[in-house]
């Protein structure tokens, strides 16, 4: 029996809702309804009568549970015996460079406080570590995975927008009156034939067919272009909220993008790999008004 699909019948059987259950495996709910469905095929047998209130076991559910029980008790002795029930050991966190250095990294000394046996390798750069390949334990992503020994859920909302040097006011009132094509002032962005994410190409949304004219690889270089006055750009809000360089322009064109967090299937149950992920959680949780500004 396929103890994986066993874990999400378990923490369904536990919580009773596809939301609850999904919370306590750090997955989406549609990944626990996939899988106990698969369950439910293996089986061919219903575990669950479904309703609006919740799911309750139906006779095979309640027969099958405390094998399941059995299982996940064994599972839990093996993690100890492994010595995996510390909170101890490397983990390796691949994210984009501006969550990592603006979001993450500010806020990580409560977490190295709290478990100080944690070594954490927190990769911050234009692209990505597959965690299908075991290149790192998870990832935090701009788009989901569609592949891969994943599991996959959306961590959190964020918002771009346009922005401009603070000491040029005249910049200001001339994007805010002609389109930045016309606009006189460069624009800066990434460059188009080796932006890693689709995501990532987002000008369109400012004005159809909008092109960077000074670019980088790097949104950091970026910010930092766009603050010094070498030309007006795209932002995440968390990046550029707290620069006093730079200032918020056509604060209307809002642009909407989600983070996703991808971990290898086989490390999810590992205790150092749910305590970064619960803390994760509360941070995005604290942090959703820099995320997305009202």
């Amino acid at each position: 029996m396929d103890w994986d699909k066993l874990q999400y019948f378990l923490s369904v059987a536990r919580h009773g809702t596809l939301a609850r259950a999904a919370q306590a495996l750090h997955v989406d709910p549609t990944t626990v309804s996939r899988r106990v469905g698969s369950l439910e095929a293996d089986l061919q047998q219903t575990l669950f009568e479904r309703a609006p209130a919740g799911f309750a076991l139906t006779a095979a559910g309640r027969a099958l549970l405390p094998h399941a029980e059995a299982m996940a008790a064994a599972a839990a002795r093996i993690h100890r015996a492994e010595g995996r029930s510390d909170l101890s050991g490397q983990l390796r966190i691949s994210v984009s460079e501006g969550f990592g250095s603006s979001f993450i990294a500010p806020r990580l000394a409560g977490f190295v406080a709290a478990h100080p046996e944690i070594e954490i390798d927190l990769v911050a750069s234009s692209g990505f570590l597959n965690p299908s390949r075991r290149e790192a334990d998870m990832a935090v992503l701009l788009a989901r995975p569609r592949k891969g020994p994943l599991l996959t859920r959306r961590l959190a909302d964020y918002s771009l927008g346009l922005y401009a040097p603070a000491d040029r006011p005249d910049w200001r009132e001339a994007v805010e009156r002609a389109p930045l094509s016309r606009a006189g002032m460069a624009v800066i962005g990434y460059m188009p034939d080796i932006l890693y994410a689709p995501e990532l190409d987002y000008l369109g949304e400012i004005e159809p067919g909008l092109r960077a004219t000074v670019r980088s690889s790097s949104i950091l270089a970026q910010r930092r272009m766009i603050a010094s006055g070498a030309g007006v750009g795209v932002l995440p809000c968390f990046l550029a909220a707290d620069d006093p360089a730079l200032v918020r322009v056509r604060p209307d064109q809002v642009i909407g993008r989600s983070f996703w967090l991808a971990l290898h299937r086989d490390v999810a149950p590992q205790p150092r790999i749910r305590a970064f992920i619960d803390w994760l959680d509360t941070e995005v949780r604290e942090g959703r008004t820099l995320l997305v500004p009202s």
